[in-house]
């Protein structure tokens, strides 16, 4: 076993380091180095966001919660803010002065000890991981979780003595480890007494959407990438999209919700796929000093580093299985702009600081929101000579529910994006209410005060609301990614309707949000897009309306976000059956009352009208859906728009030709 007191030498030196006697239990900075202690910068100056951050957690503190969360983009310096917290946290009694790190990895608990180490040299700090063991009466102790649920490891930690348990990463918080952790400490709910629990990730969402209640009450603080670009804390960057070609229809999710690993690397890792990568970024950022790229797994990884080097290019790769040393070695070549391109798989997702990335190959497909934002935020840090970072994201099949850089920006993942800045996203992502409805036309569009942009405005021309309601384009994307039945009724706007409720998610601005929503126990600051549901109400006297009241229930940042928190939903309200796109009544014929319903809406005398082998169950159902809660409107709204933007093109038309005329050339004069 190896004491904490000598944790340093246990993952740096040579094993015959460890045969040293054991020395007495101590500050780290009296046992790694012979050198004199560290003092402690006590001039460090704080961001003011990170001051407004330790400012609300004390606040929240003092109003007697317990179980806090941070939101704050990769970059952003966590770090700093957990070890000022440290001390500035008052302890609830007069011996709970002690302090727990929590980490899911090794990088994650080594970074955290040498902060404190040089943040608090005159306190104790212990590392509980692997087989270095804490002694559970440290000043400060960093843990990793899975070691702390190891045998009796957590029985050593009295609770009463912690004043703070801090969380890294806490987007897995709801893990089962974690959880066993916060119970012993008192924490898996909100109690008096009990240590603070503070939980920092720079993606506090989960992939089903609403657990992350389990373990945090308040996300206290915000601040996302978006926010730290435009004030200067992090990188610009830019995005390229690219198709990959790969064909990944078929690769099932795991239980995370994400890609099986090894069906996804048969399906991405292949010659034609990878020399379709390479040569992306050869055109794309050929010129890049240090990218950094994402691979599937270790076959993907040495397959696609093969192509790199095939057209002379310099490619490394670190895997979980390289070795310590030369993992160590290759990192630090790469810090030093030795080589241009590291490739890995899940090594660098999390917790690694390597801010001379200025290029992001994104190889891998994924269905997690939190997954591609952590790969992305791989190369937002600050470095001196970097501009940007530049990151291209290969995208594969749309049907299978990835998440791309577009849907970051509440965008549809088919959009194709090239070299567009983060305010060019934004810009697109509001531009897009005209888009979505349309295919067919180009040119440029007028705007109200005369002034032209260049807009390629495609349009669906629909010639009937029975075109329309055929439509299923509208659904395919959150059908991939949801497993229930929903029903596009308008651009931004999606039904799951069964027996006895409607739910409805659609992508709103703060301003359309209604008092009396906004009011709802889902706090809809902000949000892009509000899950809301109304459910059936016996018919009475005072009241002729058959539904409730709108109720919001969840809201979200992204359209992958909303879904997911409204099917959580959705499990609890409906009967699965008559809501899964799975259920076999879906595939039946459609009832003739179903038929009569959509024939009468045709209206189309010289067509056949519909039959049971034209539609199943399933189909028909989802027409009658978009007839009830919107199709025609949507049918007259969409008319109305085609016929202003015809109009717009033609006076367009008309400006152009009269400015030619103003114009003076040398020459002939035009008759």
């Amino acid at each position: 076993m190896i004491t904490s007191s000598r944790w340093l030498f246990a993952l740096t030196r040579p094993a015959k380091c460890l045969l040293r006697p054991n020395l007495a239990h101590r500050s780290l900075a009296t046992v790694v180095s012979p050198s004199p202690p560290v003092v402690r910068d006590e001039g460090i100056q704080l961001r003011e966001y990170q001051e407004e951050c330790i400012q609300s957690v004390l606040s929240y503190l003092r109003k007697g919660h317990k179980r806090l969360g941070i939101s704050l983009a990769t970059g952003s310096g966590k770090t700093v803010i957990f070890t000022q917290l440290i001390n500035r946290v008052e302890p609830s009694s007069r011996i709970a002065q002690q302090t727990l790190i929590l980490a899911h990895r090794r990088e994650l608990v080594e970074q955290a000890a040498r902060h404190c180490e040089r943040a608090y040299p005159g306190k104790s700090i212990d590392i509980e991981m692997g087989d270095i063991h804490a002694s559970g009466a440290a000043d400060i102790t960093v843990a990793s979780v899975r070691s702390m649920v190891s045998g009796e490891r957590l029985s050593k930690y009295d609770p009463e003595k912690f004043k703070l348990v801090l969380v890294d990463e806490a987007h897995h918080i709801v893990a089962p480890g974690y959880l066993q952790v916060l119970q012993h400490f008192g924490l898996e709910k909100q109690r008096s007494p009990s240590p603070a629990l503070v939980g920092v990730s720079a993606t506090f969402s989960r992939f089903d959407g609403l657990k992350l209640g389990a373990a945090i009450d308040h996300i206290v603080y915000h601040k996302d990438y978006i926010d730290m670009i435009g004030e200067k804390w992090l990188s610009d960057v830019i995005f390229t999209t690219v198709r990959s070609k790969a064909d990944i229809s078929r690769v099932r999710s795991g239980t995370d919700g994400d890609f099986r690993a090894r069906q996804l690397s048969a399906a991405v890792n292949t010659e034609v796929t990878n020399e379709i990568t390479v040569k992306a970024w050869m055109e794309e950022a050929r010129d890049r000093k240090s990218t950094l790229v994402f691979c599937v797994d270790l076959n993907h990884v040495a397959s696609l580093t093969s192509t790199f080097r095939k057209y002379g290019i310099n490619a490394q790769y670190i895997t979980g299985n390289t070795k310590r040393q030369v993992r160590g070695e290759r990192l630090e070549a790469f810090k030093n702009r030795e080589f241009p391109v590291l490739l890995n798989c899940g090594v660098f997702t999390e917790g690694t600081d390597v801010p001379n990335i200025d290029c992001v190959l994104l190889a891998r497909p994924t269905k997690s929101r939190n997954l591609l934002v952590q790969m992305i935020g791989r190369g937002m840090r600050l470095h001196p000579g970097k501009n940007d970072c530049h990151v291209i994201d290969m995208v594969a099949s749309l049907e299978t529910g990835i998440v791309t850089v577009p849907t970051l920006f509440g965008l549809d993942p088919s959009e194709m994006v090239k070299s567009a800045k983060v305010d060019d996203l934004k810009g697109l992502r509001d531009s897009r209410t005209v888009k979505e409805t349309s295919t067919g036309i180009s040119g440029c569009l007028v705007g109200s005060n005369g002034i032209s942009g260049d807009h390629h405005l495609d349009f669906t021309r629909y010639d009937s609301v029975h075109d329309l309601i055929e439509d299923t384009s509208g659904e395919r994307h959150l059908r991939a990614t949801s497993p229930n039945a929903w029903v596009q009724i308008d651009s931004h706007k999606y039904v799951l309707a069964a027996k006895g409720g409607i739910l409805t998610l659609e992508r709103r601005l703060p301003a359309d949000i209604s008092q009396s929503e906004s009011n709802s126990d889902s706090g809809a600051d902000d949000a892009s897009f509000v899950v809301v549901w109304k459910h059936s109400l016996p018919p009475t006297e005072t009241s002729k309306s058959p539904w409730s009241r709108p109720r919001t229930v969840a809201t979200a940042a992204t359209l992958s976000d909303a879904l997911h928190a409204a099917d959580t939903f959705a499990a609890q309200k409906f009967e699965r059956i008559f809501i899964a796109t799975s259920s076999s009544w879906r595939k039946l014929p459609a009832s003739q009352g179903q038929l009569d319903f959509l024939n009468r809406l045709r209206e189309v005398s010289d067509e056949e009208p519909l039959t049971e082998r034209d539609l199943t169950k399933g189909q028909a159902g989802d027409m009658i859906t978009k007839v009830k809660f919107g199709a025609r409107g949507r049918f007259d709204k969409l008319m109305r728009e085609k016929r202003g933007v015809e109009k717009g093109l033609e006076r367009e038309r008309r400006v152009k030709e009269m400015r030619q005329r103003e114009v003076v050339r040398v020459g002939p004069v035009e008759t």
